[in-house]
C-alpha cells in the first residue's frame, strides 16, 4: 500500500510506531522498521545523547531499514540536553524524528539542515496548522481516544480526522484507537495517510517491558482507562489501577487546589517500575482505550503482515459494493 506518508519516509507500509516512555528502545523499532513499518526510538527514555546514541548505533545493527527518534519538548526547570540529543540524532545518521509536546519551531533549523523529515504529534487541527505553518513535513492527529495526552478539546477521531484533511495540505497519520486492519481503512477513508500506533505495540513479542503489562492490556475493556491531571491542564489518558484510584480521590478532594506534588508519588519515576520490574499498581501509566480491541501478544512481523493482508481484503470486499 503506497501513500504520502510511504513515499515521504521511505517505508514498504504506512504503519508507525509511537514513540513511548521506556517502550521505544531499539528491540521494538528495529522489529517495526523491519516488518516495513517505521519503528521509533524514544529520546527522552535514553536521557543523555550518549545514551541516545548507543541506543542509536544499536538500532543501526538490528535494521537496515528507516527509523525516527521521537523528542519530546517538556517544560521544565532542568530541561533534558536537546540540542546535544538532536546532535546524536544527525551524528547517528536518523533521518526521521517525531516531535511531541511543544512547539519544535526552535529545534527545526537544526533537522532541516540535517535533511530531517519531521512528524509533530497534534491533538487538534489548530495545533496541526502550526505544524505546517513552521515547516513540519507532516502530523500525527492524535483523537481523544489515544493513550497519554490527548489535549484538552476532547475530539474524537471520526470528527478530527475529517477535519485535518479539510484543513491540512501536508499528509498526516491517525493515532488513539489505532490497533488493526479495520483502524488503517477508516484512517485513510477519514482522510488520513496511514496509522500511528502506540498501545497496539506494547503488546507485541519484542516490545521490550514486563510480561505483565502486555498481559494488563490483553485483559482490559475500552471501559479501564481513566483521564487524570486535567485540573493541571496536563491530561493524560491511563489504564486504571489503586494508584490511578487514589490519585482521582486527591483530584476531587483538592478540586483546583491540587498541584503536582500532590500526586508526586503516583506519577514520578514509575515507568522503570512498572514496564520493567512489572509491578503494574506503583502508579499512572498511558494506555489507550484501543486495549479494548486488544487479544492477543503476536510478533511484530505476524501484526504487521495481518493488517496489511486483512486491509486488502476488506478494501477488496468493499470495492465489490459499489
Amino acid at each position: 500500500m503506497k501513500t504520502k506518508i510511504t513515499e515521504l519516509f521511505g517505508i514498504e507500509h504506512p504503519i508507525i510506531q509511537g514513540g513511548m516512555h521506556h517502550v521505544g528502545f531499539a528491540e521494538l523499532a528495529a522489529a517495526v522498521s523491519n516488518a516495513g513499518g517505521l519503528g521509533i526510538i524514544t529520546g527522552l527514555t535514553q536521557g543523555t545523547p550518549e545514551k541516545l546514541a548507543n541506543e542509536i548505533a544499536r538500532c543501526h545493527e538490528m535494521t537496515d531499514k528507516p527509523f525516527g527518534v521521537n523528542l519530546t519538548f517538556l517544560p521544565s526547570l532542568t530541561p533534558p540536553d536537546y540540542p546535544g540529543l538532536i546532535k546524536s540524532i544527525i551524528d547517528g545518521g536518523v533521518k526521521i524524528v517525531e516531535t511531541a509536546g511543544r512547539n519544535p519551531a526552535e529545534h527545526l533549523p537544526a533537522l532541516k539542515a540535517a535533511g530531517i523529515k519531521v512528524i509533530h504529534k497534534c491533538t487538534s487541527v489548530r495545533h496541526s496548522l502550526k505544524a505546517q505553518s513552521i515547516g513540519c513535513d507532516a502530523v500525527s492527529v492524535d483523537g481523544f481516544e489515544c493513550g497519554g495526552h490527548p489535549g484538552e478539546d476532547d475530539i474524537p477521531n471520526f470528527i478530527l480526522l475529517p477535519r485535518a484533511a479539510d484543513e491540512l495540505k501536508i499528509p498526516f497519520v491517525a493515532s488513539g484507537g489505532m490497533a488493526d486492519a479495520r483502524s488503517l481503512v477508516a484512517a485513510i477513508s477519514l482522510g488520513a495517510e496511514g496509522m500511528n500506533m502506540g498501545t497496539r505495540f506494547i503488546a507485541t513479542q519484542e516490545a521490550p517491558v514486563h510480561q505483565n503489562v502486555k498481559d494488563a492490556i490483553v485483559g482490559a475493556s475500552e471501559l479501564d482507562t481513566r483521564l487524570i491531571m486535567r485540573s493541571l491542564t496536563n491530561t493524560e489518558r491511563v489504564l486504571n489501577n489503586p494508584a490511578v484510584e487514589r490519585l482521582i480521590e486527591k483530584e476531587k478532594e483538592l478540586g483546583d487546589k491540587l498541584t503536582f506534588m500532590d500526586i508526586h508519588d503516583e506519577v514520578a519515576g514509575v515507568y522503570p517500575k512498572i514496564m520493567h520490574e512489572g509491578d503494574m499498581d506503583v502508579g499512572a501509566w498511558s494506555c489507550g482505550m484501543v486495549a479494548g480491541l486488544i487479544n492477543d501478544i503476536p510478533t511484530v512481523k505476524e501484526l504487521i503482515d495481518g493488517i496489511m493482508n486483512e486491509a486488502e481484503t476488506i478494501i477488496q470486499r468493499n470495492s465489490s459494493l459499489l
